[in-house]
């Protein structure tokens, strides 16, 4: 009998959310709309310049996997200070900010999908940033 298991492998997993979103949609739906995809095209040329992907981006989140833990902060550090330049020119009420977790770890691998520890660990410490 042949068991079948999972394809797990070891994985740098970047989670980033929009700190304070629904505030922002309450106030501007249509403009934070706009300004979260003007975001995300940056945040997805970064990610593919460091050699990560973007694995889902549902909502105001993003997840991306990288080979290497090293790319993936840094990519994260690139994120941060592009998207800061951008934020200087909106008014202080309007700024997008994401928090960023990086995660290295074991993920179970499901086509484009990824799930596991490795991704909930990377979620959890973005939820602590700020």
């Amino acid at each position: 009998m042949t068991i079948e298991r999972d394809k797990r492998k070891l994985s740098a997993v970047l989670s980033a959310d929009v700190k304070g979103y629904s505030r922002l949609m309450g106030e501007d739906e249509s403009g934070t709309v706009r300004t979260l995809k003007e975001y995300r095209e940056i945040m997805v040329k970064l990610i593919q310049r460091y050699r990560g992907r973007v694995v889902d981006s549902p909502g105001d989140n993003l997840l991306a996997e990288f080979v290497s833990v090293v790319d993936a902060v840094d990519c994260a550090v690139e994120i941060q200070k592009e998207l800061k330049l951008r934020n200087d020119e909106l008014p202080e009420a309007r700024r997008m900010e994401f928090r960023i977790g990086v995660n290295l770890g074991d993920v179970v691998e499901d086509g484009e999908s990824i799930y596991g520890d490795g991704v909930n660990i990377a979620a959890r410490v973005e939820s602590l940033a700020d």
